[in-house]
């Protein structure tokens, strides 16, 4: 069966609850007040071979909550450890999420479910277990934006409201988010049994991750190096990916970062309204550690996090060798993402010269990066109208005025034709990005208890590249009152 399963019919096979007990706690879901569904992935639920029309809402709340949990889940909460803000943290774990189970789908694709704001575990320090309405909205939101740019992330397949509350910035409601993909091991988990001297373990983890998630590498000469090559290439075209579109993670910690290239855990994320490489998504972070134009850098400090914690396993001179590779890696990613946005498919030697030119004038004049992108589509030499669209979107429009001189030349060396590389350009350039006013309007009415803004948006950020007719203010400048957004850790 390919499709229409039941939520009942879901097929559980928990490979991670049958590894060793001290890797984690089992731990029942711990219900909120009155839940109720707010928002649902069709995607996500096509993943899981779910028919999303036959799906009811309340059957699906009581199987998240455990008021009717599915037969065949096997909840446990995650150890892991990692370095946050560089410092290393030996405590940290699932404190307010379980690992329901796992699903295998027909086509043998296996799909972790994780809901956050499940209640405390062994590792919620002293936490309540609990997440906020607010930073589940913001999560979920950030999982079909990214998606929708094609861009790795995680997602959810739904989002759970409640009437119970919690103490955050004040009194806040609390909620549980579904999240689904195929793989929950972070970098903090080798960290976990590296640090603690458990090196059988740590083994043992890393043979876990060869069959589950890199089983073309368990015949390499030397499987870990291989996985650790695999690793370091995904997450240095994700991180590419990440500055091609503007995107600051803000908590780019160890515990942060997915072993399968993955965008993990979002908190106090930013999509950058103008062009600003400084600029700190996270107010608690102080010492700008993990600024937008230094995401690149920090990813491949926890990418030699990472080989420090595999040191048991494979050679030092072998894994120092694999990350000076990222650099080269993350260059050639970071370029290929920009020529796309920008319609170059030939090969030029220049075209990196051109895109950091841009870079240049973007940041000199703080642009909307990707409201220009979107606008550069529609322009072809000759067309003077559209060049003021684009040179509107400037302070001093002298310097784009040569640059767009520069692009004029450089695009004629192209085969395709102008409508095909338009559609081609339209295609990767966003009209609609999830800026944080989006979000914080979204917020707002469902404190209020109204959520359709949060519906209304959906279909803006899984298809961010059509029209949307009626929504024309999300494609255009953030309003002013934007600018007083405050994120912290708790976002």
């Amino acid at each position: 069966m390919s499709a229409g399963r039941t939520l009942e019919q879901l097929n559980f096979d928990n490979s991670y609850a049958r590894l060793p007990e001290h890797w984690f706690q089992r731990k029942g879901v711990h219900p909120l007040k009155a839940s109720h569904l707010i928002a649902f992935s069709p995607d996500v639920a096509r993943w899981l071979d779910l028919d999303p029309c036959s799906i009811s809402p309340d059957e699906l709340v009581q199987r998240c909550t455990g008021d009717k949990p599915w037969s065949g889940i096997e909840p446990l909460a995650m150890k892991y450890t990692g370095h946050q803000f560089g410092v290393y943290n030996p405590d940290l774990g699932d404190g307010r999420g379980l690992l329901l189970g796992e699903v295998v789908n027909a086509k043998g694709a296996r799909y972790d479910l994780h809901l956050k704001g499940a209640g405390q575990t062994a590792f919620s320090r002293f936490g309540d277990g609990r997440a906020v309405l607010r930073s589940s909205i913001r999560e979920y939101l950030a999982g079909e934006a990214m998606a929708g740019l094609g861009i790795p992330t995680t997602r959810a397949l739904c989002l759970l409201g409640s009437e119970q509350h919690t103490m955050r910035n004040g009194m806040e409601p609390c909620a549980m988010l579904l999240r689904v993909t195929p793989c929950h091991i972070r970098f903090g988990h080798f960290e976990y049994f590296f640090y603690s001297g458990q090196h059988d373990d740590l083994r043992r983890l890393a043979d876990y991750c060869l069959e589950r998630y890199f089983p073309q590498l368990k015949a390499e000469e030397q499987p870990y190096r291989a996985m650790y090559r695999e690793v370091l290439e995904r997450t240095a075209a994700l991180v590419a990916a990440w500055q091609a579109y503007g995107f600051v993670h803000g908590v780019l910690n160890t515990d942060n970062m997915s072993l399968i290239g993955e965008t993990f855990d979002y908190g106090p994320y930013t999509f950058l309204d103008h062009y600003e490489p400084g600029h700190v998504a996270n107010k608690n972070d102080h010492e700008a550690r993990y600024a937008f134009h230094k995401q690149p850098s920090i990813v491949l400090w926890n990418m030699a996090a990472l080989a420090q914690a595999m040191l048991p396993l494979v050679e030092r001179a072998e894994l120092e060798a694999e990350l000076d590779r990222f650099e080269g890696l993350y260059q050639a990613a970071y370029l290929a993402r920009m020529k796309a946005r920008l319609g170059l498919q030939a090969v030029d030697s220049g075209d990196q010269a051109l895109v950091d030119q841009l870079s240049a004038i973007w940041t000199a004049q703080r642009i909307d990066h990707n409201r220009f992108l979107r606008a550069l589509g529609e322009w072809q030499q000759g067309d003077d109208a559209q060049k003021q669209v684009l040179l509107a979107l400037c302070s001093n429009p002298e310097p784009m005025s040569v640059w767009l001189e520069q692009y004029a030349l450089r695009v004629q060396q192209e085969a395709s034709s102008a409508p095909i590389r338009r559609q081609q350009m339209r295609s990767v350039n966003p009209r609609f990005v999830l800026r944080n006013y989006m979000a914080e309007e979204v917020i707002r009415e469902a404190h209020q208890g109204d959520y359709r803004p949060l519906q209304d948006l959906l279909p803006l950020l899984r298809h961010p590249g059509d029209t949307h007719p009626g929504f024309e203010r999300f494609a255009g400048p953030r309003p002013e009152w934007a600018e007083s957004i405050y994120l912290t850790c708790s976002s």
